[in-house]
This record gives structure tokens, C-alpha cells and sequence, in this order.
């Protein structure tokens, strides 16, 4: 009993049982703070100028522009042309009628020849002449402003009042007649406003010396890019100033030509003022060098004006001319292949 007691006393005294040590906690993660919502700038009410429609507000009044100054007059045009319409009352729908009566009319054929006669005889001139000039005046000499302002000068001025110095030039006891008879040139005076072909060829010449001026720009535009490397080379080469032309300056210029040609034959077949003011209202004897604008002004005015017939030419007018811009995009389009 006493070595149980002992051993007892000597046994080791176990040690009361710690608690567990608690778990450390987990560092905090990091975490971004959430994006600030914001508004939409196409429904923010605060921003009415973010709106989605706020660039067609900038575009409104071309639109309006186009539509009242083009759009609409064009198609009113189509509407007129199929209606018997007269200036004093309004007409019924006849359909095509007008055109068959065009088609069938031997004034609009006269005027039809005589606009593309016209075009035929300006185009050419208005593309070779202006490059021409446009060589010349290119050149560093001393004066040479003075020459360009000087063929700019009938591109600014009005065309009833360059229509009026040439009738004055022109006309029987004008400066040309006088200054031939002078010389004995001719025995009489030349009738360059009383028959219908000279009258017809002196618009001509008004509207090429009035073009001269504006077309030289376009070609001083382009033959500014040309390189002159390329002038230098083909002088080094032995060139000279006429092979250089047509080697260099006709090749590099090629696609203004074009644009020209196209400008060019779009306003002489619309030319109305030349000969108007050379021809009078009757548009020279017995209306023998009428353009198709000029018959569509003695057809659709006056008391009797035949608004609907005259809408029918125009749109034919419209058509010719879209011929020939289509055939100048044409060729624009085959010159860059």
C-alpha cells in the first residue's frame, strides 16, 4: 500500500491541458475599388448637346438647302414634264406626250445640233488653250503677274457686260468692221451678229476667251505638283521644250484635262447669256442659233409660256448632259487603270 501511495506521489504530474491556440486570420485581400457608374452621354439629361443626334443638327441646313434648291426643283421638274401645265393655270397628266412632241419638234432639233455643235467647237479650245497658257505664265520673267491678272480679268467680270463690250466689238459699224474696212479688207461689213452661223461662232469665241482665264488656274494647280527633276532630266537627255510638252507636261497633267473637259462641256451646254445678248430674244434670224436652254426660256415665259413642254426639254437637257459626264468619268476612270 505504501509503494502504491509512493509511486503515486512520484508519478510526474501531468500538466493541466492548454487550449488551442486560435487561428490567425487570414490577411485581407486587396481588392479595387468598384468603377463610379456614370452616366450614358447619350441619355445623361444634363448633356443635351451628347446627344446621338446632335451632329445631324450640323448637317440640317445643308439638307434643308439641297432638298428646297435641288432635290425638289428637280423632281417638280419630272412632274411638270408629264403634264400639259401653261404659266397662267395649272395642267392634266398627259404622260410622255411632251417628250414625243420634242422628239418630233424641229426647233428642238436645231437647238439640240446647235448645243452640241457648240460643245464640239468650245471643249477643245477650253482643254489645249488654258494648258497653253498656263506654260507660259508659269514662268519666272519679270511682269508676269501683271499677264496673269490679266487673263483672269474676264473670268471675274459679268458675263452680260462681256457680252455687251463684244456686241459692241462685233456688230456692223462695230470696232472689227471698222478697222477692216480701213485696211480694205473687206467691202462690207461682216454680218457676225445677223446670220445665225457667225452668230453662233462669235458666242463661240466669247465663251472660249471668257474660259481662258478660269481653266488657266486648274492647269497652274497642276502643273505646280509636276516635279521639275523630271524637266531637268529630259533637258539633260537632249529634249527639247516641245518634246518636253508632250512627253512630261501633257502626261502629268492628263487627269485635269479631263476634269476640265468635263466642266468644259457641261457649261456650253448650258450657255444662254452669249447669245442672248449677241442674237437678241429671238435668238439670231429666224431663231437659227438657239441652244436648248434658250429654247426652253422662249417656250416655257410669256403669257402662253408652255411651262409643261419646257420641263420636258429640260429633263432631255438634263439627260444630254449626263451623257457626256458619264462619258468624261468614263475616260477619267480608264486614264487611271
Amino acid at each position: 500500500m505504501d509503494d502504491t501511495v509512493r509511486r503515486r506521489e512520484e508519478a510526474p504530474v501531468a500538466a493541466p491541458h492548454a487550449p488551442a491556440p486560435a487561428p490567425s486570420p487570414a490577411p485581407a485581400v486587396l481588392t479595387a475599388p468598384a468603377p463610379r457608374r456614370t452616366k450614358s452621354l447619350d441619355t445623361d439629361p444634363g448633356l443635351p448637346h451628347r446627344r446621338w443626334w446632335t451632329p445631324y443638327l450640323f448637317l440640317l441646313p445643308g439638307l434643308v438647302m439641297v432638298v428646297l434648291f435641288s432635290l425638289w426643283p428637280f423632281v417638280n421638274t419630272v412632274i411638270l414634264s408629264l403634264t400639259d401645265a401653261q404659266i397662267l393655270k395649272g395642267g392634266r397628266f398627259i404622260g410622255l406626250e411632251n417628250y414625243g412632241r420634242a422628239l418630233g419638234d424641229p426647233d428642238f432639233w436645231t437647238a439640240t445640233v446647235n448645243s452640241v455643235v457648240y460643245l464640239a467647237v468650245v471643249v477643245p479650245c477650253l482643254v489645249l488653250l488654258p494648258l497653253a497658257l498656263a506654260v507660259l505664265v508659269q514662268r519666272k520673267i519679270p511682269g508676269i503677274g501683271f499677264f496673269r491678272s490679266a487673263f483672269y480679268t474676264p473670268v471675274i467680270a459679268s458675263a452680260v457686260v462681256v457680252g455687251l463690250i463684244w456686241q459692241w466689238v462685233l456688230r456692223s459699224d462695230g470696232l472689227v468692221n471698222t478697222v477692216f474696212e480701213k485696211l480694205h479688207l473687206i467691202s462690207g461689213p461682216v454680218p457676225f451678229l445677223t446670220d445665225s452661223t457667225m452668230l453662233l461662232i462669235s458666242a463661240m469665241i466669247v465663251t472660249i476667251w471668257k474660259g481662258l482665264g478660269y481653266y488657266m488656274v486648274f492647269y497652274l494647280a497642276a502643273l505646280g505638283n509636276v516635279p521639275a527633276s523630271l524637266y531637268e532630266a529630259a533637258a539633260l537627255d537632249g529634249a527639247g521644250a516641245v518634246r518636253r510638252f508632250f512627253s512630261i507636261t501633257i502626261p502629268s497633267v492628263k487627269p485635269m484635262m479631263l476634269l476640265v473637259g468635263t466642266l468644259s462641256a457641261i457649261s456650253a451646254l448650258r450657255v444662254f447669256t452669249e447669245i442672248y445678248i449677241l442674237g437678241g430674244e429671238s435668238g439670231g434670224p429666224g431663231g437659227g442659233a438657239r441652244t436648248l436652254p434658250f429654247l426652253i426660256r422662249q417656250v416655257g415665259l410669256g403669257f402662253a409660256g408652255e411651262t409643261g413642254y419646257a420641263a420636258a426639254i429640260s429633263i432631255l437637257l438634263f439627260l444630254l448632259t449626263l451623257v457626256f459626264s458619264l462619258l468624261g468619268h468614263r475616260l477619267s476612270k480608264g486614264d487611271e487603270r
